[in-house]
This record gives structure tokens, sequence and C-alpha cells, in this order.
């Protein structure tokens, strides 16, 4: 059993099939994407209690009884706050990454709700954007954190 975005599930699926796929095949979740299946990318991204981590190879087992939360589910403070920011800052290009991107930079300002550029480079960096948005992202990150001293 799994417990995602709040609801716990039931899923009978093969020993070692990663997180991303019981999400995206077995649940639905399809805002969770698949980039390079070792997790070097960040597209797949999701929280696990909090914490991103990269579902590709992230086996469900690992993770019974935590709370996972994919980007549809993604509903924290910071959540909203990032997503505020992406939009009014209009970071997404061909938006492949950006879910993977969201979910990191939320959970970098649950851990850090003023990180200077060199926290938000270095958390980020974990995630590829292949149109190099990097400089959008890093502003909305910012801004983000700016919405979150405004008490958004």
């Amino acid at each position: 059993m799994l417990k995602v975005n709040g609801h716990v599930v039931e899923v009978d699926v093969p020993d070692g099939m990663p997180l991303l796929w019981v999400l995206r095949d077995e649940l639905k979740l399809t805002g969770t994407r698949y980039g390079c299946g070792v997790a070097s990318c960040g597209a797949c991204t999701v929280h696990v209690d909090g914490v991103p981590v990269r579902s590709c190879v992230t086996l469900p087992e690992d993770v019974e009884g935590a709370e996972i939360t994919t980007i549809e589910g993604l509903a924290t403070r910071e959540g909203r706050a990032v997503q505020q920011a992406w939009a009014e800052l209009n970071v997404v290009q061909c938006g492949y990454c950006q879910s993977g991107q969201i979910m990191s930079a939320a959970g970098l300002l649950a851990a850090n709700g003023e990180p200077d550029t060199d926290v938000i480079d270095d958390f980020m960096s974990g995630n590829v954007c292949r149109c190099a948005t990097y400089q959008r992202i890093r502003a909305a990150v910012t801004r983000a954190a700016e919405l979150l001293g405004d008490d958004i």
C-alpha cells in the first residue's frame, strides 16, 4: 500500500518496478515525467515525506508508509508560491522538465525559505532543462521565496 497525494492506494506491481511507473502507468498520475531513468535529470521528481526524490530509481516497497506527493497533489504553501512565481515569470518553454523543477523548488523552499543564488543553483543543479531556462528558474525560485515572505 502506498499513500499518494493523501490517498491510500493498493498496487500490485512486479518487484523492481520503479515508483515512476507505478505513478504513471498504474495510478495515471502522468505529471511526473520520465527523463533519463538513472536519476540524472530530475524530470521524475516527487516528494517523499516532503523531500524531493527521483521516482525513476525509487522502489515502491522503499516508500511504503511514507507520504508521496506528485505535481498533481502539490498543495503546500511553498508549492503554491512556486507555481505562482513560475506563471508570473513565464518560466516554461517546452515544459517537459517543469513538474520536476517545481517539485525540487518547492522542496528547497520548504527546507530554506530564503535561499541565495548559490543555494538555488546548487539545489536545482540536479534538474536538467533542455531549453536552458535556468535564469528564469532561478528568478522564479527567488520570487517564490519573496512571495513566501509576503505570506502567500
